[in-house]
């Protein structure tokens, strides 16, 4: 197993002694997903996308997020030091690769939790250039501490189910993680977060290239209903914040996609429309978005997608009424 160094404030060292840097599509990633933890508003969820198990995902990863008592960067140390009180890891990359977990954010990860002294580095007898994780008895007392704050956030993340759907709930997130993390990742919270990460993935691969993300598809394909649109409402319609609808019609807009005109109902505002390279574009995303839906469907297995849609909606219904009854009655692959 290849053992990689880790480089305090950044970068891999590889077997080899190479650095590798933060990428600029690491950086994005990062970026998006601080902004989306603050982004969910709660409202009336869009009707088209309430079919879809990765929107859904991303509604709850959102909702825990926003009742959590700590950031994100929490409940990867947690799942780090939890994954290491089965033994020493020898290498932080497949650990990373196993527990979906960006390898640039990695770095930060192992860089903490060492600088707390819960995790210890020691040189390869067999390899003086390579480092072996090891978990030290400070990191044990964290892990103890840190499995009681999980279990009492993920009691009132799953407090609108029944004792039976709980454990359902988490065999079949966990049916969306990669083989390899679905022993390692406990607890409810964290398979949601595991398993919007690694779908978001999944369907960004399919859009390598286009300069596109498969969170386009809602503002696109709205926008492609809707005719023009002011911002405001385009915000409302899709239930979250309006700094958060202001980056993505940035993006849009820098992209060629969207148009600023004016609003034929009130020519004091702006409103938005596609372009004829939107309507291009929202074909492309509308493809992969597909694709992805019958990727998930077929690692949930037969049923599988309609059944965790509907415990989904039943998360999401105390912040966006109407949830359960939506995603219980969806019928997306």
């Amino acid at each position: 197993m290849t053992i990689v160094r880790v480089e305090p404030g950044g970068g891999t060292r590889g077997p080899h002694g190479e650095t590798e840097p933060q990428t600029q599509t690491q950086t994005q990633t990062q970026a998006e997903e601080m902004a989306e933890e603050a982004a969910e508003v709660p409202g009336a969820l869009p009707e088209a996308l309430t079919g879809f198990v990765g929107y859904l995902l991303r509604r709850v990863f959102a909702q825990l997020a926003a009742c959590s008592d700590g950031p994100e960067d929490g409940s990867r140390d947690f799942l780090v030091l939890d994954a290491l009180t089965g033994g020493d890891w020898a290498s932080q990359l497949d650990l990373a690769e196993r527990l979906g977990i960006n390898r640039t954010l990695m770095v930060g990860v192992v860089d903490r939790l060492e600088g707390r002294g819960q995790v210890r580095r020691t040189r390869n007898p067999d390899n003086r250039r390579q480092y072996i994780l090891s978990l030290t008895g400070e990191g044990r007392s964290a892990v103890a501490a840190g499995r009681r704050a999980v279990a009492e956030r993920d009691a009132r993340l799953t407090a609108a189910l029944t004792p039976e759907q709980v454990p359902r709930l988490n065999t079949l997130l966990a049916r969306l993680l990669p083989p390899g993390a679905q022993d390692l990742v406990q607890g409810t919270g964290h398979l949601v977060a595991q398993a919007h990460h690694r779908l978001r993935r999944l369907g960004d691969e399919k859009l390598a290239g286009t300069g596109l993300r498969v969170r386009h598809y809602g503002p696109l394909s709205l926008l492609a209903t809707s005719g023009p649109c002011p911002q405001q409402r385009l915000a409302q319609e899709l239930a979250i914040s309006g700094p958060a609808t202001s980056q993505l019609v940035d993006e849009l807009v820098a992209g060629g996609m969207v148009h600023r005109g004016r609003d034929p109902h009130d020519r004091r505002r702006h409103a938005l429309e596609l372009t004829e390279l939107g309507h291009t574009h929202l074909k492309r995303v509308t493809e992969a978005v597909g694709l992805l839906a019958a990727e998930t469907a077929e690692l949930l297995g037969p049923g599988g997608a309609d059944e965790l849609r509907a415990l989904l909606g039943r998360l999401l219904e105390p912040t966006h009424p109407g949830a359960a009854e939506a995603t219980a009655t969806a019928r997306r692959g």
